[in-house]
């Protein structure tokens, strides 16, 4: 009868260890994977990793800013869009449209018509649309020393203040507003030069709080001067004309490092959601909407 062979000893603990081992690296397997949750039905449930949000720029006016607008449009925006996450880059209209031939912004919210479409013709925006709308206005002293508001018209106010004596603030950066107080000297026929000409080259907000330390007057849109009346030593002095409409456009950038985002954006503005938060914003604190939405 032969005996039942024998391992040697030596050969038995590699056996364990090769076996200790293995387990070892089962039960570190099971450590990485992550455990699964159960709905209400005490079905299992796979939990995903949250998604990074992309980064959109938004290139806007400086006015479009300082009026807190941006505080509620952009909060909107991400809640209805959380895949994306606003940068907003606030200039003057004309430094928003040289960020967008640079391809330096994703979408622009602009107030200087004519420059829009001719970026868009130009190829460097996809499409531009209307948004929303105020007025500009002209503010100086409470007192009113030029006697601005007697006239009917801005020509005959910017007439009569070129030869008043009295000082003016220029926001003088090429902004949507700048371009729009040149263009109604340039319709009453006066280049303004002098002294009394104070060409700032700074925000809406600043250049409000300039006029109103150097007693003077200035060109605003109205919802900035809205939000900062409070701070401010200055009236409305000259409203409603015709000559004095502000329109805001928005653009998808055509070379938008993220033109989806864009694209989600600018649909959203000119939507009933967006539009409904343009028309709503002012009217609690202000007892009256800073902008009019117009889409289009």
């Amino acid at each position: 009868m032969r005996r039942p062979s024998v391992l040697p000893s030596s050969f038995r603990l590699f056996i364990a260890l090769v076996l200790v081992l293995g387990l070892l690296v089962t039960l570190a397997g099971c450590a990485d994977e992550e455990p699964a949750a159960e709905d209400d039905s005490g079905e299992e449930t796979v939990t995903e990793e949250p998604v990074e949000p992309e980064r959109m720029i938004l290139a806007s006016t400086t006015s479009t800013e300082d009026s807190g607008l941006f505080e509620v449009l952009i909060p909107a925006f991400e809640e209805a869009y959380p895949e994306y996450v606003v940068e907003v880059v606030a200039v003057g209209t004309g430094a928003a449209l040289e960020l967008g031939r640079a391809g330096d912004a994703d979408v622009l919210l602009v107030h200087a018509k004519p420059d829009e479409e001719q970026l868009v013709a130009e190829g460097y925006g996809t499409e531009r649309r209307d948004v929303m709308y105020n007025d500009f206005i002209i503010c100086g002293p409470p007192d009113d020393p030029a006697a601005l508001a007697d006239e009917a018209s801005v020509a005959d106010a910017l007439t009569k203040l070129s030869t008043s004596g009295s000082s003016f603030v220029s926001r003088g950066d090429d902004s949507g507003t700048h371009k729009k107080e040149l263009s109604l000297w340039g319709q009453a026929g006066i280049t303004p030069e002098g002294d009394w000409y104070i060409s700032a080259g700074q925000g809406m907000g600043d250049c409000l709080t300039l006029a109103s330390e150097q007693k003077a007057y200035i060109m605003a849109d109205r919802a900035t001067y809205l939000a900062l009346r409070d701070n401010l030593e200055l009236d409305i002095v000259v409203e409603g004309d015709e000559a004095l409409f502000n329109q805001y456009g928005v653009i998808p950038v055509t070379e938008a490092a993220n033109l989806e985002g864009a694209q989600a954006f600018a649909d959203w503005i000119v939507s009933p959601e967006g539009q409904d938060i343009i028309r709503e914003y002012g009217v609690e604190e202000y007892g009256e909407p800073l902008f009019i939405p117009n889409a289009s």
